[in-house]
């Protein structure tokens, strides 16, 4: 016999509730159940949430009358989705992103007044090993793309610089990949992490970026080729920016003119967010600033304007009471 200690299955130490459950001989019991013991969820915030999962996805199985084949199909997706995951790919994110789920969360997260920038999509492709640059320098190795040169000031609501801002920005090149999507990827490119100056300026060099596909290799891109939808974003250049004392923001700006920039597939683009990007036509300009080919490049002109913490919060806790507000007055009308 085996000297090894008997290994024995275990609960998770949790009691039956102390109350009795129907057995679920009808469709409508297995909801009525599955409430009942979400109702023992001891935070709140927890309870609610789950509360609301499970009454609107018992709503949508019954409302399509799923079959077994279809639920099974669906388990089959979401599991490919994860296992297309890699450190440098988010296959999860994608996935929220083209279901419009990222930008939904984002817009009701982040309001915004007092002439504050607006958010846009993280999107799947930021990575944490961006090199740091200092004022003026590229964040994208020779022979990226045409060249770009981004500048601006950060700035409170009231017009005040904010010194020291961390500035992380990404872009694709001309080929419209980013450099994780490449599979000789050595270090990064296409972005970089610097600092607003101490009257809140910063500037740097980039590459023109172009429209792109969202990657088509993997289960989303087979889901937007069963939607019908194409996958293409509108050529876009991300940043995010924090400052202490002040809101995170993640937002991304997009050229003027492009095609995609009113069916963006991830739902990403706002009004405000769109830009013009000026010609500078000018050898010696263009040596000025560092492109050392010369000829000419693009200017983008943005200045960027944070909320403090408590400006985003007094924002979200008065859009949260309008809403709460309004779903009131619709149950009362029901």
């Amino acid at each position: 016999m085996s000297d090894a200690p008997e290994v024995k299955a275990t609960s998770n130490g949790i009691s039956p509730p102390n109350f009795h459950l129907p057995l679920p001989d009808r469709p409508d019991i297995i909801t009525a159940n599955i409430q009942k013991l979400t109702e023992l969820t001891p935070d709140p915030r927890h309870r609610f949430i789950f509360k609301a999962l499970v009454k609107h996805l018992h709503q949508f199985v019954n409302e399509t009358s799923l079959t077994t084949g279809e639920w099974m199909a669906a388990i089959d997706f979401l599991t490919r989705t994860g296992q297309k995951c890699t450190p440098l790919r988010q296959e999860n994110i994608l996935l929220s992103d083209v279901l419009g789920v990222s930008a939904l969360v984002d817009a009701l997260n982040n309001p915004v007044a007092g002439g504050a920038t607006e958010n846009s999509v993280l999107g799947p492709f930021y990575t944490e090993d961006a090199a740091d640059v200092d004022f003026g320098e590229s964040i994208a190795s020779e022979g990226k793309g045409d060249y770009m040169y981004v500048e601006g000031r950060i700035l409170t609501t009231d017009g005040q610089p904010i010194p020291n801002a961390v500035i992380e920005t990404w872009e694709t090149d001309d080929h419209g990949f980013y450099d994780t999507q490449y599979a000789d990827r050595s270090h990064p490119d296409c972005r970089g992490r610097l600092r607003s100056d101490d009257d809140g300026k910063f500037g740097y060099r980039a590459v023109v970026p172009v429209a792109y596909p969202i990657p088509g290799d993997g289960p989303v891109g087979e889901l937007l080729l069963l939607l019908g939808r194409h996958n293409m974003r509108p050529n876009h250049l991300h940043m995010m920016v924090e400052a202490p004392g002040f809101h995170k923001l993640v937002t991304a700006f997009y050229p003027d003119g492009c095609d995609y920039l009113r069916s963006d597939c991830v739902f990403g683009v706002k009004k405000s967010l769109v830009v013009n990007l000026k010609d500078v036509v000018d050898d010696e300009e263009t040596r000025k600033r560092g492109f050392p080919q010369g000829g000419s490049f693009k200017l983008l002109q943005y200045d960027i304007v944070l909320l403090t913490e408590d400006q985003s919060a007094t924002i979200r806790a008065g859009v949260e009471e309008r809403y709460t507000i309004t779903q009131d007055h619709k149950s009362n009308k029901s």
